[in-house]
């Protein structure tokens, strides 16, 4: 249709609003719709097209949502559709829509669940519920609160939610608390009584604002918005907080998530003139209704239509009528299709302009938005303190720190951060369940009076227990339950905790990755571990072979090749310069060994003259100071200290000699030893450390199996008949069980750590283990007795530097060796490689006549043949005899001087057979 305006013809383009006119919500966003068409044109005078409005009531209601849509569709054959107000009404108007090919366009309809009906002609000019969640995570998170309850209503609206909300909060226990859309106050009280019970204490409320604030108005009537409580608001009920001149003192304390709505000069222009429209088109309304951000939306929806309208080609506007068949002769039946629809939405999804709500962009027909404020309700004023982006995360509003938000007021006007959780007001009470067991009574022991039926714990873990609830910051009083079960099976009682029947459980109960999957433990109260109890024998005077265990085997075989090693490289060092290391073949390898091995006991006599060899013999020297003192020190242990030794040392000694084993009754250690390879008929329960010992006294079992924390008790018993051995494997230790996101587990955990590293926890220990004082002769059961020897891992580093001398000093030995007979590798008539190689072994095998030892023995022999045999009187008087020395040993040392004296000068050297003395051709040996 074309109307004239002045000169320049226009068309007019048919768009339908539906909306709830008898609600201010809608009166707000209606009026805020008039002025966006107003200022559009206004702005825009040249524009060829027109938006025409024809505005339907919803009426509050789905089916007259949906009438009001089928009679624009219909009737009024509209391109396309503003609104409807709420999720619920937009579900039918959007399937219409995918049949008539009418786009809906929504700017206050937010469940995500609408998305998932797939239609390509719904567009949401608003945010999807989902977007905020991840913002109102961040703010549970930054308080560190582990527990929350979702007040969300039943419908589109909050079920739309809770799927992101529990994703968000995925280290958080998320409660739910459904509220009827039609609910009166008594049914709401009734709700609100119920959560007050609980021990959560905070509540994230989402639904249509109408009924959220008379939650919020029901709660604070019955003392659910005072100190210790947390409120945090969605982002649907922050948005319309003022809504209807709604009072901000009755929201004290509370928080809230909203979209962040970019301040402008635009924007403040028009709130001024919303303000004097909205007053005089309806006044009747109260002077303070507040504009909101739905309203923004809405005038940014009109714009972004009116300039997708004006890139279209405004001559596709007609319906194609369908005749209805004739089974189906309903006005759904009859209904046109509009061939505008397709080329309305590809223009739509390419506009982009500044809105007053900010950047206004559709992706994949929804609006893109991504950053929250956090607000804080203080007076009179919404008071933001934080903003959350998707790229920056929660930030402080006013230094712009990372997860950390500006000072809060609490409701009851408190600066204190709550806990998020306390004690339900319908008693100071908690269920703590108690095993009944049948040994072991210091850990445990519960008694139920006949007559009161009043029942009773003490113990170890109950002493621990009472005395870490002391040290809460808030007062708790346990209420035990006994728990008996004739197989001890803890994993039941555990699962109570689960199912909500109890409200802890306190006890010898072991920390397992199982169990944790049903309940949070907190950190363990005893050591860890399950280690195995064997009896002792005395070894003394029984092993023959005791002075070989001070070492293993493999340090024993280092040593001895390395003994053999040392004696070769020396004798390779003073072969050929060293006399105490020549002569026939059997002499020199006994002297070698000789000297190697008297270095064990540094009582090695030959003289070495080689640097290299002393320079290895003083690094071997070392070595073999430190072995001999370890091995000293470890045998005098073995001889003095440890006379008893276990008989077991290992699980494989067991399963190899098919030996029984006990365990205290209950699954856990049972199915571990099952696991291990022990057979079912191998097993032998005890339940107490009597039993126990009498197992093991009578060779029932070789060995008991069990945490840390019951051996202690039997060793404190029996310490001088058994012995603990090295853990066979790991556990987590005793702890208490309490039910899944519980905030009284991180509390009595920091309890525990402050308990252990306090005095307390050593007079609990004496109270219930030191009834039967340790003797002092009695070996203490920490120490492993399953092995002492000293092995190779020990002293590596000492052989490695032994080695590594060694290798450096027979490198340098070749190199010069070769190197001073280089003529002989370099002479052409040797032949073969094998033939030079013959000539340097022969080289080798003879004396080095160039060393000094030698040639101070040449020089000495020379002298001798022109000295007299026999020394003249005057020098023999002449001499100075130590005056210690005896007669007799001056006797003998002139004879051996004679004799000396006389055999060098005898003894000529011979020729052979080429003329050459013995000593030239190196035949003299």
């Amino acid at each position: 249709m074309e109307v004239g305006l002045g000169q320049n013809p226009t068309s007019e383009i048919k768009v339908g609003v539906v909306l709830d006119l008898k609600t201010t919500f809608s009166k707000i966003c209606l009026t805020s719709i008039n002025m966006s068409l107003s200022d559009f044109y206004e702005d825009h005078p040249n524009y060829r097209t027109r938006l025409a409005l024809h505005v339907r009531d919803s009426m509050e209601d789905v089916v007259q949502a949906s009438a009001a849509a089928l009679d624009l569709i219909k009737n009024e054959q509209v391109s396309a559709i503003i609104g409807p107000r709420s999720s619920t009404q937009a579900e039918f108007m959007i399937r219409m829509a995918n049949k008539s090919h009418v786009p809906i366009i929504t700017f206050s309809a937010t469940s995500p669940l609408l998305t998932s009906i797939k239609s390509p002609y719904f567009v949401r000019a608003t945010l999807d519920d989902s977007y905020q969640v991840k913002a109102i995570a961040a703010v549970v998170n930054s308080f560190g609160w582990r527990s929350v309850v979702a007040i969300y209503v039943e419908n589109e609206l909050g079920e739309g939610i809770m799927r992101s909300l529990s994703d968000a909060l995925q280290d958080v226990d998320v409660q739910r608390s459904v509220i009827s859309p039609e609910a009166n106050d008594d049914q709401i009280l009734k709700e609100l009584y119920k959560l007050k019970t609980k021990q959560t204490r905070v509540f994230v409320i989402h639904m249509a604002s109408r009924l959220g604030f008379r939650v919020l108005e029901k709660a604070r009537e019955i003392g659910m918005v005072e100190e210790g409580y947390v409120w945090l608001l969605s982002n649907g009920m922050t948005n319309m907080i003022r809504h209807n001149g709604r009072s901000l003192e009755t929201m004290q304390g509370l928080l809230g998530v909203r979209n962040h709505v970019p301040e402008s000069k635009e924007l403040e222009d028009f709130r001024l003139r919303w303000k004097r429209k909205f007053q005089k088109e309806n006044p009747l309304m109260r002077d303070d209704v507040e504009l909101n951000v739905f309203a923004l939306w809405a005038y940014d929806s009109i714009t972004a239509l009116a300039m997708a309208v004006e890139k279209t080609n405004t001559k596709n506007f007609r319906y194609d009528n369908f005749s209805a068949s004739s089974n189906n002769m309903t006005d759904l039946g009859t209904l046109g299709v509009s061939r505008y629809g397709q080329s309305l939405l590809d223009a739509l999804s390419v506009v982009e302009f500044k809105g007053l709500a900010g950047e206004f962009k559709l992706l994949n027909k929804q609006l893109e938005s991504s950053s929250f404020e956090i607000i804080n309700v203080v007076g009179k004023e919404e008071k933001v303190i934080g903003t959350w982006t998707t790229r920056d995360g929660l930030m402080n509003a006013n230094s712009n720190k990372k997860e950390m938000l500006g000072p809060v007021i609490w409701p009851g006007s408190s600066y204190a951060v709550p806990i998020g959780w306390e004690i339900p007001t319908d008693g100071k009470k908690i269920k703590v369940g108690v095993p009944v067991k049948r040994g072991f009574y210091n850990f445990v022991e519960v008694k139920t009076d006949p007559i009161t039926n009043v029942t009773t714990a003490k113990g170890y873990a109950i002493d621990i227990f009472e005395t870490v609830l002391k040290k809460l910051p808030y007062s708790v009083t346990p209420h035990y339950y006994r728990y008996d079960s004739s197989d001890d099976d803890y994993n039941e009682l555990v699962y109570l905790v689960h199912n909500g029947t109890l409200d802890a459980v306190v006890g010898d109960i072991t920390i397992t990755a199982h169990r944790s999957r049903f309940v949070d433990f907190t950190l363990p109260y005893t050591e860890s571990g399950v280690s195995m109890l064997v009896p002792l024998r005395d070894n003394e005077n029984k092993n023959t072979w005791v002075f070989l265990k001070p070492w293993s085997l493999d340090l024993w075989i280092t040593t001895g090749c390395f003994f053999v090693l040392i004696g070769f490289v020396v004798w390779l060092f003073e072969h050929r310069v060293n006399s105490d290391f020549r002569g026939p073949p059997h002499h020199q390898i006994g002297t070698s060994f000789w000297f190697s091995f008297s270095t064990m006991v540094f009582a090695h006599r030959e003289k070495v003259v080689s640097n290299l060899s002393r320079f290895v013999v003083i690094v071997w020297c070392f070595v073999m100071l430190v072995l001999t003192q370890s091995y000293t020190a470890n045998l005098t242990s073995f001889l003095t200290v440890q006379r008893l030794e276990p008989r077991a040392t290992s699980v494989q000694n067991l399963l190899r000699n098919g030996e029984s084993v006990g365990f205290q009754h209950g699954a856990f250690v049972k199915d571990t030893l099952k696991g291990l390879g022990f057979p079912e008929s191998k097993l032998k329960a005890f339940g107490s450390a009597e039993e126990c010992d009498e197992l093991l006294s009578n060779g029932t079992i070789a060995a008991a199996f069990d945490e840390v924390a019951y051996l202690k008790a039997i060793l404190s018993l029996y310490c001088s008949k058994y012995a603990m051995v090295e853990p066979s494997f790991k556990t987590a230790g005793f702890g208490f069980a309490f039910p899944k996101n519980s905030p009284m587990t991180g509390d009595v955990s920091r309890a525990i750590l402050n308990l252990t590293q306090s005095d307390e926890m050593v007079g609990i220990e004496k109270r219930w283990f030191n009834s039967h004082s340790l003797p002092s002769e009695c070996p203490d059961p920490k120490t492993a007795l399953s092995s002492n020897r000293l092995s190779l891992s020990s002293f590596w580093g000492l052989f490695l530097i032994a080695g590594i001398a060694s290798f450096l000093a027979f490198l340098i030995f070749v190199a010069h060796f070769l190197y001073d007979n280089r003529h002989t590798l370099c002479d052409s008539s040797e032949g073969s490689l094998w033939g030079k190689l013959k000539s340097l072994f022969r080289t080798f095998d003879e004396k080095d006549v160039k060393s000094h030892t030698f040639k101070n023995s040449a020089v000495h022999n020379v002298g001798s043949r022109v000295t007299s045999c026999t020394p003249s009187p005057s020098t023999l008087q002449m001499r100075p005899w130590p005056r210690s020395m005896s007669l007799n040993r001056e006797f003998e040392l002139q004879r051996a001087s004679f004799f000396m004296s006389e055999e060098r000068l005898t003894t000529q050297p011979k020729h052979n057979k080429d003329g050459e003395s013995d000593i030239e051709s190196g035949a003299g040996r």
